[in-house]
């Protein structure tokens, strides 16, 4: 099976948006925008040995690679539309292939994205999607809007998929609802476009809330005071602590894939209200203030989070 023949029989599925014109089959994609929108794109790769192991299902490894990419749009308040797949394989495993592209098809069903081209080769096993969405113009939440006097939020729990990756490298098993959250983290886009004209900045948690947070106050110029014991923890993170005191695994850990936004007070019953449409738990963690700097009442370590490099 060549690569042609590779890409007909395990990612040329029937497209589902009527905006794209032109999808997989010829030397680039065609997709139009309507008037009055922005186009918002980002790019992930997702390495063996780096965001999943070896032994990992290909259905996850499917999952995850496209949920992170729906996140990054998520806090951008766009609607995701269509994504590119980049696939480097090691050997042709059609089992695994054929694994890897049901589960990749379902979630881009779930999420109404549809696949429009990208590329194959022979590698270390590394998967690049490249997600693009639209937003109104001048609508879009950037890291760069957070102001003084701004509450900061957290969307659902974070920790979890640090503890699940924890308990695995020390050789134990992790409970399921760990797993899940390390393996099939959920995109927030529901949460994201609900956000627009309500958060003044947004980022979602991929390398820990202490790093993707400090990123929000560099852009915007400002600093923060965040509270440890407000941090929105599962009873499997809060036992944990308990038993360590490791207050770095929440803060520090990565792959949460929740939203931390900023918003001015006025707006908190209106976030009351989109965190019980959503059906997701939205907890205030801190304030943005002038300082400059980042500080976590509570915490005395040295930032851990999760660095490429």
């Amino acid at each position: 099976m060549n690569e042609f023949e590779l890409i007909q029989n395990y990612f040329n599925w029937p497209l589902s948006d009527p905006g794209i014109e032109l999808g997989i089959g010829d030397d680039a994609a065609i997709f139009n925008l309507d008037s009055g929108y922005q186009l918002v794109t980002t790019t992930d790769t997702l390495s063996e040995g780096v965001h999943f192991f070896k032994n990992d299902s290909p259905e996850d490894i499917a999952y995850k690679s496209l949920a992170v990419n729906l996140s990054d749009i998520a806090a951008m308040g766009a609607t995701a539309k269509c994504f590119t797949l980049a696939l480097t394989l090691p050997k042709l495993d059609e089992i695994w292939l054929k694994q890897f592209s049901q589960s990749l098809k379902q979630t881009s069903k779930k999420y109404n994205v549809s696949l429009i081209g990208g590329d194959t080769t022979r590698g270390p096993l590394n998967i690049t999607i490249t997600m693009m969405g639209v937003v109104e113009k001048s609508k879009a939440i950037k890291r760069s809007g957070a102001r003084n006097g701004d509450n900061i939020y957290v969307s659902g729990e974070i920790g979890d998929a640090a503890l699940c990756l924890k308990k695995i490298n020390a050789g134990e098993r992790p409970h399921k609802a760990e797993l899940i959250k390390l393996n099939r983290p959920i995109p927030r886009i529901e949460l994201g476009s609900a956000l627009k004209g309500i958060a003044n900045s947004c980022i979602d948690i991929s390398d820990g809330l202490e790093q993707d947070l400090s990123h929000i106050i560099k852009a915007s110029k400002v600093g923060a005071m965040v509270a440890i014991q407000e941090l929105p923890l599962s009873q499997s993170m809060i036992k944990y602590i308990e038993s360590n005191d490791d207050w770095a695994l929440p803060l520090c850990g990565g792959d949460d894939y929740e939203l931390c936004f900023t918003a001015p007070e006025n707006f908190n019953s209106e976030i009351i209200n989109i965190a019980e449409f959503c059906k997701i738990k939205i907890t205030k963690i801190g304030v943005i203030n002038d300082s400059k700097d980042l500080k976590i009442k509570g915490y005395d370590g040295q930032g851990q989070s999760y660095q490429h490099f």
